[in-house]
């Protein structure tokens, strides 16, 4: 297990995947309080990207739940920008509501993102979509599962491992951003053999890979490290990789600003295509 650089102590994966969850469920429950009523205000940040209540409810609950349990972890989070200018070898990093064009458009396709990385590798993540019932998180090995039936925070349910697809690259099955899909991205695709084109919001694009339900995520866009750590942790859990999309070598975090490349999300048995 990864040493806590500040005390030197080992972090606990068990208590750290307990908190995880339990703030992921727990943050879901006031999204979905949000959601649920019949009108919300929505805001405009300085990047003109949507805020809502529900992604500054979900932030507070979620950051004030991971510093109490983790005081001497960095948190970096997306509603927070004096954390955007932080950096650790180790750090915790947060979507409280990724896909808040979804949920403004009420579609469902938005997800709770909480993850741990270490020296660049986001190794423990929670990635769970309220409105969709779908909970997905690495266990404390690693290993990735969706935990189903009723999610109650404090009691874990069934869980069920996940594992990526073994691809025909004749036939592969696609996952592409729901909004934010272009005509490069669909250049990119149509370089594959494709059974079938699916599109999905938020971070549940990783997941869908790390299930099997697709085997292939190109993301020609911008996206940040809180867009997509936790669901790379889940991905990576399962099997699958993230790699750049320019050089194919692997999609790393705790960049300056925590920008994102260009990246593809897979089953290592696809045939990556050049860009």
């Amino acid at each position: 297990m990864p040493v806590d650089p500040v005390k030197g102590a080992v972090l606990d994966h068990e208590k750290l995947m307990g908190v995880m969850r339990r703030l992921a469920i727990e943050a879901g429950e006031k999204i979905m309080e949000i959601y649920d009523a019949d009108d919300f205000e929505v805001r405009s940040k300085s990047d003109d990207s949507p805020v809502t209540a529900a992604d500054e409810a979900a932030d507070a609950l979620i950051s004030a739940g991971l510093k109490k349990a983790f005081p001497d972890v960095l948190v970096v989070t997306e509603e927070q920008a004096d954390s955007h200018s932080e950096q650790a070898a180790e750090f915790l990093i947060v979507d409280p509501l990724d896909g808040t064009k979804e949920f403004v458009n009420r579609r469902g396709d938005f997800t709770v993102n909480i993850a741990y990385v270490v020296d660049g590798t986001p190794i423990r993540g929670v990635v769970y979509a309220p409105a969709r019932g779908r909970m997905f998180y690495t266990m404390e090995d690693g290993s990735s599962v969706e935990e189903q039936g009723d999610l109650h925070p404090d009691m874990p349910g069934h869980c069920a491992p996940v594992r990526v697809s073994h691809p025909n690259n004749a036939a592969l099955m696609v996952v592409a951003s729901k909004s934010h899909r272009d005509q490069a991205t669909d250049d990119y695709i149509n370089k594959y053999g494709v059974k079938d084109m699916k599109s999905a919001g938020s971070s549940l694009k990783f997941c869908l890979v790390a299930t099997g339900e697709a085997d292939l995520y190109p993301r020609l866009g911008r996206t940040m490290e809180w867009d997509t750590a936790a669901g790379h942790a889940v991905l990576k859990g399962a099997g699958g990789e993230v790699v750049r999309f320019d050089t194919h070598e692997p999609l790393t975090y705790g960049k300056a600003g925590y920008e994102n490349p260009f990246f593809i999300a897979y089953a290592p048995g696809v045939e990556l295509q050049s860009a």
